[in-house]
């Protein structure tokens, strides 16, 4: 996916703002099992996935707990990170080889005072993810485990063939024998 196609997505830009911010924008590569954020550290980077597969997760007692997963044309950020300046509470893991465009905060930061329409973006793009987040917790708070299954395969449906089923289970928020049960059901 190009850096234009995903810029626009967030939201369409005027060309010279794509040209403002592409010269502070660098592909950068990394193996499937990178560890690209971790958990109380502080890294002021953008990323856009151009390729690959990642998932968001933390750790509580002992196991992993998974909030998200990024695919092709998605950021990936550490919100704490890039809003606060402070310390992450995740760890986002590749779970592909993945390609990404990469884009330091603090360049962004300096762009949002020099071009209305890159402010107006990254406004934006600030949005899109409260909407992801309040649309999370409805689904979590309100579906039961099935709904939300189901809800997974409709909105990313390729995503079950790409991600393990514990990733997915954990999602999910049950065990892997409740998701193995569930699938069963509804088949």
């Amino acid at each position: 996916m190009t850096i234009d196609a995903i810029l626009d997505n967030i939201h369409p830009l005027p060309a010279a703002s794509k040209q403002a911010i592409k010269p502070y924008i660098t592909e950068v590569n990394y193996s499937k099992g990178h560890i690209l954020f971790q958990v109380d550290k502080i890294k002021m980077n953008f990323y856009f996935l151009k390729k690959g597969l990642v998932r968001a997760y933390a750790h509580q007692g002992d196991h992993e707990v998974t909030f998200w997963f990024g695919q092709e044309g998605e950021p990936v950020i550490s919100m704490n990170s890039y809003v606060k300046n402070t310390k992450g509470y995740e760890n986002i893991e590749l779970l592909e080889d993945c390609e990404f465009y990469e884009l330091n905060a603090n360049d962004l930061h300096r762009l949002f005072l020099e071009d209305i329409h890159i402010a107006n973006w990254g406004r934006r793009f600030a949005e899109q993810e409260m909407i992801r987040i309040e649309e999370r917790l409805i689904s979590r708070q309100f579906r039961t485990a099935t709904e939300r299954y189901k809800e997974l395969l409709k909105e990313t449906p390729d995503l079950v063939q790409r991600v393990a089923l514990g990733h997915i289970a954990s999602y999910l928020g049950i065990t892997q024998v409740s998701l193995s049960r569930i699938r069963a059901e509804i088949r």
